[in-house]
C-alpha cells in the first residue's frame, strides 16, 4: 500500500501543479489579446485599428486573382451610374446654350407704324422678364424673305409690302424655363398692338422632360447597383469568414472580443470598395478617352468647339467615398450575421 501511495503521489502532484502552471500562461494570452483588442487605452485602440487596416490590405494582396475579380465587379457596378452622370452632365452643357435661343415673335397689327413699334420696344425692354427686344421693320423682313426664299422676282410684282412690323423678344434665363415662359407669352399676346405671338416650346419641353427622366434614372440605377455592391462585398466577406473559421474559434477561446475579430474583415470590405471605386473612375476615364475623338469630329462638322467633360474632382471623391462606405457596410452586415454563428467547441 505504501508503494502504491508513493507511485500515485507524483501523479497527484502533477495534477495539482499543472493548473497553477497553466493559469499564468492563459492569463498572459488573454491579456495580450485584450491589449491587441484595444483595451490598453486610447493609444492601443488606434494602434489596433492601424494594424488591422494594413493586415487586411496584406490579406487582399495575398489573393490577387480573387481580389481582382471582386474589385472588377464592384468597379463595373459603380462605373455605370458614374458614366451616366457624366453623359447627363455633358448633355446639360450642350443644352445650356439652347436656353438662350428661346425667342418670342410678336407680329404687330398691319396698321402699326414704325413709331408705335419703337414705343412698344421701349415698353417691353423695361420688363424684368425680358432681356432684349429686336425690331424688324417690314422692309427688313421683305429683304430677308427675298434673300432666303428664292422668290425675289415674284416679290417685285407686289404693289405694297404685305409684311407687318415684327418684334423678336428674348426672355431672361430665368424666364426661359417652360413654367415661366408660358405666362410671359400669354401676357405679350394680350397686348393691344400685337396681332399674333408665336413661340415654339415643344422642343424645349421635350428636352427638359428627357433630362428629368435621365436624372431620375441615374438615381434609380445608382441605388440598385449600390445594393449589388453590398451583396458582392457581403458574399466575399462571408467566404473569408468560413475559410478562417478555425482561427476565429481559437481567438474566441483565448478571450478575443467580437470587435477585435471583426476588425480585419471590416477593413477588408473597405479596401474592396475603395479599390472598386478607383477602378470605376479608371473605366469612366478610359471610355471618355475612347469617345473623345469621334465626338470632336462630330462637333467640328457643326462648327462647334464642344468637347466631352470628365468627372470633376468632387465627383471622383464622391465615387471613392461611396465605394468605401458601401464596402464597409456590406462587410459589417456579413460579419454581424456570420460571426455570431461561430462558437468554440
Amino acid at each position: 500500500m505504501a508503494r502504491q501511495a508513493t507511485r500515485r503521489s507524483p501523479r497527484r502532484s502533477a495534477t495539482v501543479v499543472a493548473p497553477s502552471e497553466a493559469t499564468p500562461k492563459r492569463r498572459a494570452s488573454v491579456s495580450l489579446v485584450r491589449r491587441l483588442s484595444g483595451k490598453g487605452g486610447l493609444r492601443g485602440y488606434f494602434k489596433g485599428h492601424f494594424q488591422a487596416l494594413f493586415l487586411s490590405l496584406g490579406r487582399v494582396s495575398r489573393h490577387p486573382l480573387s481580389s481582382l475579380m471582386t474589385i472588377a465587379v464592384i468597379g463595373i457596378a459603380l462605373a455605370l451610374p458614374a458614366g451616366l452622370h457624366v453623359v447627363l452632365k455633358n448633355v446639360q452643357g450642350v443644352s445650356a446654350g439652347w436656353e438662350d435661343a428661346v425667342q418670342i415673335s410678336l407680329f404687330l397689327n398691319q396698321d402699326v407704324d414704325a413709331a408705335e413699334a419703337r414705343r412698344l420696344v421701349e415698353q417691353l425692354s423695361a420688363m424684368s422678364t425680358i432681356e432684349a427686344v429686336v425690331h424688324v421693320t417690314p422692309q427688313q423682313a421683305l429683304e430677308e424673305f427675298r434673300q432666303y426664299s428664292g422668290f425675289g422676282e415674284a416679290l417685285d410684282v407686289l404693289d405694297e409690302n404685305p409684311l407687318p412690323n415684327v418684334l423678336l423678344v428674348r426672355p431672361t434665363r430665368a424666364a426661359s424655363e417652360p413654367l415661366m415662359v408660358e405666362p410671359l407669352l400669354h401676357e405679350l399676346r394680350s397686348l393691344p398692338l400685337v396681332e399674333m405671338a408665336q413661340l415654339d416650346m415643344e422642343w424645349l419641353k421635350r428636352l427638359y422632360a428627357i433630362m428629368a427622366i435621365g436624372e431620375r434614372g441615374v438615381f434609380v440605377l445608382a441605388a440598385l447597383l449600390a445594393l449589388a455592391v453590398l451583396l458582392i462585398v457581403g458574399n466575399t466577406i462571408r467566404l473569408a469568414i468560413q475559410n478562417r473559421r478555425d482561427e476565429i474559434e481559437v481567438q474566441k477561446l483565448i478571450g478575443a472580443t467580437d470587435a477585435f475579430i471583426q476588425r480585419p474583415f471590416l477593413y477588408s470590405g473597405l479596401w474592396h470598395g475603395v479599390f472598386g471605386a478607383v477602378m470605376a473612375w479608371l473605366l469612366v476615364t478610359l471610355s471618355l478617352w475612347l469617345l473623345h475623338g469621334p465626338v470632336q469630329q462630330l462637333s467640328l462638322l457643326y462648327n462647334s468647339t464642344f468637347s466631352l467633360d470628365s468627372l470633376e474632382p468632387v465627383a471622383v471623391l464622391v465615387v471613392i467615398g461611396a465605394g468605401g462606405l458601401l464596402g464597409l457596410l456590406g462587410a459589417w452586415l456579413a460579419v454581424g450575421r456570420h460571426l455570431r454563428d461561430i462558437e468554440p467547441t
